[in-house]
């Protein structure tokens, strides 16, 4: 049955299914709720915006952003966001969706928290990070009526949905720290991991073996 929220519809496909039942059967409430207001916003953003994306690629890589933070990926040395946009793009290669469009969806996941990039990239790039940041940042909150917020809120709530995310951040990079040099990881450890030291790039660049 088609679902329409805030006037965005949900793909009534069968990849889009599968993609709804694997990542609820692997992410809890708070990561779900978060990652379908994230394909939401970003789909009312790139009307705002006058981006259009493929429907199925942005609701994939919406519904995947996250998957790197569950506890499936808890001895994983990488980034987060590249074992998310892993998992994404096996799974749709595994569904028959072709390299390239998997490589853009894989590409939207890996960069959701590079900021000042994403925009200019592929439909599907820009705006699978611009619900990331209405959601969690509140960037182009006001771009959004009061009514589509208020009906994508009542879809999928968000209770304490700041403090909650930002425990799943910290749970889902305390143990690879290295991984968050360079993105935005590095402040969620900062304020809450103990211990934590921050990579200086200046000192790496300095402390480089080069003589000059």
């Amino acid at each position: 049955m088609t679902e329409t929220i805030a006037g965005i519809t949900i793909p009534d496909t069968a990849l889009v299914r599968e993609v709804t039942e694997f990542i609820r059967d692997t992410e809890d409430d708070l990561l779900y709720d978060h990652s379908r207001r994230v394909f939401l916003f970003g789909a009312l953003q790139g009307r705002a915006r006058g981006l259009t994306a493929d429907p199925e690629l942005l609701y994939a890589g919406a519904m995947f952003h996250d998957l790197g933070l569950t506890e499936g990926y808890r001895d994983s040395e990488l980034r987060f966001e590249v074992d998310g946009a892993n998992a994404a793009r096996d799974f749709l290669r595994g569904h028959g969706v072709a390299d390239a469009d998997a490589d853009r969806v894989w590409l939207g996941i890996a960069l959701h928290t590079t900021p000042g990039v994403p925009e200019f990239l592929d439909p599907v790039v820009a705006l699978v990070t611009a619900g990331v940041e209405t959601d969690v940042l509140g960037i182009g909150h006001g771009d959004l009526t009061a009514e589509q917020r208020a009906e994508v809120i009542a879809a999928h709530p968000r209770p304490d949905f700041k403090k909650r995310i930002l425990r799943a951040f910290t749970e889902g990079n305390v143990h690879r720290p290295g991984t968050t040099f360079g993105n935005v990881n590095a402040d969620v450890l900062q304020h809450y991991m103990a211990g934590f030291e921050r990579t200086d790039f200046v000192r790496v660049i300095l402390d480089s073996p080069w003589p000059e």
